[in-house]
């Protein structure tokens, strides 16, 4: 089964403590896009402009990334983004957007991407994201990405648009922000009412939260003594996830457990390097080593466990 991932495709230039990079590959649906792919078949829709390189293009397509319904604009400019690091990683400020030919992009969706598969949508308007939908045939799994801008300037759209998905995938702040509840709890639970079957919270470092309808699941981050880069783990940890629904082929509260360590794992190899460097370090081989050690660092083992009840 393959996964539509619809989103930016972008320059990202960055500066962390540990370097800067200019003009690099970068984008929602590139770094979904490449997580994604370590676990099966994917399917692109974005836009670029004509400054879009023909290596880019043969980089993701070497990674069975299908570009299809990858839209060119002849004479105009790829959306790019700036972005600058705190000393802890866990902040950043924008120095600048330019939204390029991404401003107007209005998604089509190819009819050989619209049956079957499972459904990402990047962060983007939630209009966009609706039409999106009303292209589709049928989507087993409906996966939608969302931040504070449309949160603030969008929010019915938004509210309308989650009656129709099956998972929420947002940080805590936006979490905040949508369900105005501080604990992270609260918020998921508010925020499921609203329609998804599930809401995936990251907290960056501190890991992550599914909540469900019958409570809560929490899984923590994987510890990195080095981050080169974190931009992009937000949308690796959604490729991973969603790479690893696609290939059970189930989207049940268990395999969603299991899935969402996938992405943990997946995002871990992005911020080890600038821009895409990370994540195309990794292989399926690199990724299962990491998993099993990460399935170790999460297991309680065999030792005897204390009953306090009689």
């Amino acid at each position: 089964m393959s996964v539509v991932v619809v989103g930016s495709v972008a320059f990202d230039s960055i500066k962390t403590p540990t370097g800067s990079i200019d003009e690099t590959l970068g984008g929602s649906a590139v770094h979904f896009s490449l997580a994604a792919s370590l676990f099966g078949p994917v399917r692109l829709v974005g836009v670029v402009g004509s400054d879009f390189p023909a290596e880019h293009r043969d980089l993701l397509s070497s990674r069975g990334i299908d570009l299809e319904g990858l839209e060119t604009v002849e004479g105009g400019e790829t959306f790019r983004w700036s972005g600058e690091y705190h000393r802890d990683m866990d902040q950043r400020d924008t120095l600048s957007v330019e939204l390029n030919v991404f401003e107007d992009f209005e998604p089509k969706i190819p009819r050989s991407y619209r049956g079957g598969n499972f459904l990402f949508l990047g962060n983007g308007s939630p209009v966009t994201q609706a039409s999106v939908l009303d292209q589709m045939d049928n989507a087993p799994l409906v996966v939608v990405d969302t931040m504070d801008l449309w949160i603030q300037t969008a929010r019915s759209e938004l509210e309308s648009l989650l009656g129709r998905v099956d998972l929420l995938v947002l940080n805590e702040q936006e979490a905040s922000l949508l369900s105005d509840e501080k604990n992270v709890v609260k918020a998921g639970r508010i925020i499921q009412k609203m329609g998804p079957r599930f809401v995936v919270i990251k907290q960056g470092q501190h890991g992550s939260l599914i909540s469900h309808r019958g409570g809560e699941v929490s899984l923590p981050a994987l510890p990195l003594a080095e981050v080169e880069d974190p931009t992009g783990a937000g949308d690796s940890f959604a490729g991973g996830m969603l790479g690893a629904l696609s290939r059970a082929s189930s989207s049940d509260l268990d395999s969603l457990k299991v899935s969402v360590a996938w992405g943990t794992v997946t995002a871990s190899f992005c911020c080890q390097g600038f821009g895409v460097a990370g994540i195309l370090s990794a292989d399926r081989e690199l990724l299962q080593e990491r998993f099993e050690q990460y399935r170790k660092m999460i297991d309680l083992g065999t030792a005897s466990i204390p009953q306090l009840a009689p």
